[in-house]
């Protein structure tokens, strides 16, 4: 069987929370897999983030869990 992911494009994403555009592989490594953290799939509608507001948003969380 053919895995379906090998042979998709590179995808030109505008970030959900800034709009800066970058790149996004579904067929090998992305920027986001060599982060240390790891967020949930946006569920409400949105793609994906940029590096900047994914690390934002990951400080978010991890300044919040600390009280």
């Amino acid at each position: 069987m053919t895995n379906r992911l090998e042979n998709q494009p590179t995808r030109r994403l505008a970030c959900a929370g800034c709009g800066t555009e970058f790149n996004c592989s579904l067929s090998g490594p992305c920027w986001c897999s060599d982060e240390a953290f790891r967020l949930p799939m946006p569920t409400d509608g949105d793609d994906c983030l940029c590096p900047d507001c994914l690390r934002k948003l990951a400080d978010q969380g991890a300044g919040a869990s600390v009280t």
